[in-house]
């Protein structure tokens, strides 16, 4: 080990000394009491990582962060403060409290605010498995990123280009008290590795890109295999065509179907449902998709990037459904949602871990073969989404596909529908399950939208 490298190994562990980091958090609690505080919640993380880029075999970039983060909200019965600090010497910890109380005493009285309830609180929780340190240098970085890289630039001679190749890799140590006698803490890890490159024929230039991520290094995609999938990907896009206004089945990407997920959680999260501002307000119990369609949470799956084993009040979260036979069963609430709501709290403080919608026996050339003539849509575009009123509408590019067959690349169209109308129509979901998030679906096949183009 060279001396930078064990320097820098020996300022981690301080960095992680999880005793040190506990006892800070623990005067924190007591401070506050001491200055007549009737709550208080903390919320303490340190994290270490290694960031390496490359673009055209040379190096762009290598960082390597230090970061850690300490913030704390009190209650004076329905008045609330907070702060927060980077610094934990005990002084720093004395006047971050003080802030926060001197704040809290000034605020409105807000008959919601408060820390979760006790009987919610997740004093035992499971080991998930989520931290994996990957012992690896900046020098073995920089060589992983340029054999990626390579392997998609000597694809095909039409890749000319390259926006970079990346590997990270990141640790975390995460806790969250309060005064309820709450204390938990957890470490985790989070690595990945990219690439994207651009493809050029005649005048026509098309980037597309692959990545992997995954707690476990060891787990990552093979590097060849993401340069090559992602010369693959772009090469594919080369020679867009247009296609005419028309109403057509579309079927969504695994990766673009997620988005499509994620307005659904969007739209039943608290704040929205409190504010009224969603189209899905009081729509629990009420069909929004067809009967056989199953869509739930589970927090608590060893390894998944989406999994914790509390969620950001320390509340106890457990594996529930969404929507069972097409049917809204619960909103996405924190503690302060549910007060307004009249109801309790899902324990999506922090929002939603690993939310599975259920697949059917098809692959995505099973869903084109499905749909016969229609689009397949890789990559949505712009932000016209109005949760307000569901309606929707992107711009997109994908591929034409004509019995079953993709036949051409096109791009420049437009994606007109409303996610009521979206949910409705949802036909088939692929097995191609996308678990690189918290957001975990397979593609989709949508009966039929409008496809505003030439």
């Amino acid at each position: 080990m060279s001396q930078s490298i064990e320097k820098r190994a020996n300022s981690d562990a301080e960095l992680f000394d999880t005793v040190s980091l506990k006892e800070t958090v623990e005067f924190m609690l007591q401070q506050a009491k001491s200055r007549g505080a009737s709550a208080t919640e903390a919320g303490l993380s340190v994290e270490t990582g290694l960031s390496v880029t490359v673009r055209m075999g040379e190096v762009e970039t290598i960082e390597y962060n230090r970061d850690r983060s300490f913030g704390l909200t009190v209650y004076f019965g329905q008045r609330k403060g907070s702060a927060s600090t980077t610094d934990f010497s005990q002084q720093a910890v004395i006047d971050t409290v003080k802030a926060a109380c001197d704040i809290a005493r000034y605020t409105e009285e807000d008959q919601y605010a408060g820390i979760a309830e006790k009987e919610t609180l997740a004093y035992g929780y499971p080991d998930l498995d989520l931290n994996h340190p990957w012992d690896i240098t900046a020098e073995q970085a920089v060589e992983m990123a340029t054999q990626c890289e390579a392997t998609s630039l000597n694809y095909d001679k039409r890749i000319t280009n390259s926006e970079g190749a990346y590997i990270t890799a990141h640790q975390a140590y995460r806790i969250y008290a309060n005064s309820h006698g709450f204390v938990g803490d957890y470490a985790s890890t989070r690595h990945s590795n990219g690439c994207a490159v651009i493809a050029s024929e005649g005048e026509g230039m098309e980037r597309d890109y692959w990545y992997s991520i995954n707690r476990n290094a060891n787990q990552l995609d093979d590097l060849d295999y993401v340069g090559e999938m992602a010369a693959q990907r772009a090469l594919k896009r080369l020679n867009a065509r247009q296609v005419k206004t028309q109403k057509v089945p579309v079927v969504f990407h695994a990766e673009v179907a997620r988005g499509l997920l994620g307005h659904l959680v969007r739209a039943l999260g608290g704040g929205a449902q409190y504010r009224r501002a969603s189209f899905l307000v009081d729509k629990l119990a009420s069909q929004i998709f067809p009967e056989r369609i199953h869509i739930d949470e589970r927090p608590h799956l060893k390894q998944a990037i989406g999994s914790a084993p509390f969620d950001g009040e320390g509340v106890k979260n457990s594996a529930h459904d969404l929507v069972k036979d097409g049917v809204i069963q619960s909103y996405v609430l924190d503690s302060y949602a549910a007060r307004r709501l009249n109801t309790k709290t899902t324990g999506n403080s922090g929002g939603m871990h690993n939310l599975f919608i259920n697949s059917d026996d098809y692959d995505l050339d099973g869903l084109l073969k499905e749909m016969g003539t229609g689009i397949l849509v890789t990559e949505v575009m712009g932000q016209g989404v109005n949760i307000v009123s569901g309606d929707y509408s992107r711009g997109g590019t994908g591929f034409w596909v004509e019995n079953g067959e993709i036949q051409y690349p096109i791009e420049e169209f437009t994606l007109a529908s409303n996610l009521t109308d979206m949910y409705q129509r949802l036909s088939l979901v692929g097995n191609d399950i996308d678990t690189r998030s918290s957001l975990c679906t397979g593609s989709w096949l949508v009966d039929e939208m409008t496809i505003a183009g030439t």
